[in-house]
């Protein structure tokens, strides 16, 4: 598999263009009928989590996207598989847990991302 992931390492200066992307969540209903907020991505990475078995193959800390959902509020807003997020609503994704990340994700109901993408913010 080729590998899309980028060359930095965690907590320092990064030399890219950012896309930024505004994502909307959608109200849904879980199984339960308790109203949820859906924003149709799902992530990988952070500082705790060891890049090295990364099925996707990449090579730092960051904050991935791994999947998204066809027809999503992700894809509508533009939002690609292996973009890293850099920056959620100000806060930075660069040196961030897995599990801060999806908190942070879960609790905004829009998302002023920060992206960099392989082949378009960098070589």
């Amino acid at each position: 598999m080729a590998k899309m992931a980028f060359q930095h390492q965690a907590g320092t200066a990064m030399e890219c263009l950012s896309i930024p992307i505004t994502l909307h969540k959608e109200k849904d209903y879980d199984h339960e009928g308790r109203e949820i907020l859906k924003c149709g991505f799902k992530i990988g990475g952070g500082i705790d989590q060891d890049y090295k078995k990364s099925p996707q193959g990449y090579t730092d800390y960051g904050i991935y996207v791994t999947e998204v959902h066809e027809g999503s509020p992700a894809a509508k807003a533009g939002l690609r598989i292996h973009d890293k997020i850099l920056q959620c609503n100000g806060y930075d994704f660069t040196m961030v847990t897995h599990k801060k990340a999806v908190s942070y994700i879960r609790k905004n109901p829009v998302l002023n991302m920060l992206v960099a993408r392989k082949g378009v913010t960098s070589s």
